[in-house]
């Protein structure tokens, strides 16, 4: 019976066709007898197609931890304590830079009138420059010779004023209750005095040693600003964005020329007064005439309380000559002030910008409580840029709003 034969193997004659595979799509292949762990997203190993995250997808921000808030804000706060601090350590070097550069601007006007003469650049900044040294020069040969001398002969005549305090009726009653003469001899034999002599002579020696250092510094840096000042105003220009250039180079040349109007002016009414202090002395016959003309010069820098000092001590001086002198020499100070206030000073600073007469006294007083007496040179011509900046840029802009 065919339909009831069985093959011993459990299969028909015919399962070999009944059961081959239907044609269709491969077969997916056996899975290993040790299958290897996923990998996680975004991990390659090896041999694997690179993957666009080779080390794993990134975790959340941490902009917004507390932890890291705190942190930059310590950072910044010790960044600008650090720059607070390198600033007060380099601040007596800041300050003569800044006077380097204002001395610079002020030389300035000088050497482009030498120019426009027809000189060349370097050798009319080498003219300026040698005015200048010519004048610190002066001004020692004028000072040292006096004050060696004055010093010479009081070192000679110091016994003398010794043996007339002794000899002096009130001295001698005031030694006799206090034993001054006694405490006095005392003091000499003993080592203290040699101590703080000696102390003192060092102290004063590292002072002038270190006004000179300054005063050299001073002088080889304004020489640098001054021959590079064209270059170095250039090259700041270039760091304002295109679009702002013309107008920032037009109000930095205008700052620049007023500036320099300014200090060329004062130097120039300095000028007068110690050419005019020094004939008037002289014809007085006050000793030590061109010292007393050269500290006027330079007190007369000073906003406005230079002028009082330099009289204050030319008036000095003659009332040790005699009465009559000293109280010429305050009358013709009085009179040279009125004259140089009114009439002087605005025909020169015809070029220079004009500051309230409020506002030059607030920028003397906030430059000379900051940088003393450097500060309150450097103030007004600082006041007047200021007042060129509000008058040009900032007022005009609230206008249009």
């Amino acid at each position: 019976m065919k339909r009831d034969h069985i093959d011993r193997t459990g299969e028909s004659p015919d399962s070999t066709q009944s059961h081959q595979p239907a044609p269709g799509p491969a077969a997916a292949p056996r899975a290993p007898e040790n299958p290897q762990p996923a990998a996680p997203q975004g991990i390659r190993h090896a041999g694997q197609p690179d993957s666009p995250l080779p080390f794993g997808r990134p975790g959340r921000s941490l902009a917004g931890n507390p932890f890291v808030f705190g942190f930059t804000a310590a950072l910044g706060v010790l960044t600008a304590w650090l720059l607070v601090q390198a600033l007060a350590a380099i601040g007596s070097v800041l300050v003569l830079i800044v006077v380097s550069l204002f001395l610079a601007i002020g030389l300035n006007p000088a050497v482009e009138w030498l120019e426009r003469r027809g000189l060349p650049r370097p050798l009319a900044i080498s003219m300026v420059f040698a005015g200048v040294i010519a004048f610190f020069v002066g001004f020692g040969v004028a000072i040292v010779p006096p004050l060696t001398t004055q010093t010479a002969e009081f070192v000679d005549q110091f016994p003398g004023y010794i043996a007339e305090l002794q000899n002096h009726p009130r001295v001698r009653e005031l030694d006799r209750q206090y034993q001054l003469l006694e405490r006095l001899q005392q003091y000499l034999v003993s080592g203290d005095m040699g101590r703080q002599v000696f102390g003192g002579l060092l102290g004063a020696a590292g002072k002038v040693f270190s006004a000179v250092f300054s005063a050299l510094t001073v002088l080889i840096l304004t020489l640098y600003f001054l021959a590079s000042l064209r270059s170095i105003t250039q090259f700041g220009y270039r760091l304002v964005p295109a679009s702002r250039r013309t107008r920032i180079r037009l109000l930095g040349d205008e700052i620049i020329k007023r500036i320099g109007g300014y200090v060329a002016g004062n130097l120039f009414i300095s000028l007068i007064a110690g050419v005019t202090t020094f004939l008037f002395l002289s014809i007085l016959r006050v000793p030590y005439a061109l010292p007393l003309a050269i500290i006027v010069a330079i007190t007369d820098l000073i906003p406005l309380v230079g002028a009082t000092i330099g009289a204050a001590i030319v008036t000095l001086v003659g009332l040790f000559v005699s009465l009559p002198v000293g109280v010429a020499c305050l009358v013709f100070f009085i009179v040279y002030q009125q004259v140089e206030n009114y009439l002087i000073a605005p025909r020169v600073m015809l070029s220079s910008v004009e500051v309230p007469a409020a506002a030059t006294i607030v920028a003397a007083l906030i430059g000379g409580t900051l940088l003393g007496v450097v500060g309150a040179l450097l103030a007004i011509p600082v006041a007047a840029a200021v007042q060129l900046i509000l008058h040009e840029v900032t007022i005009p802009r609230q206008d249009h709003h």
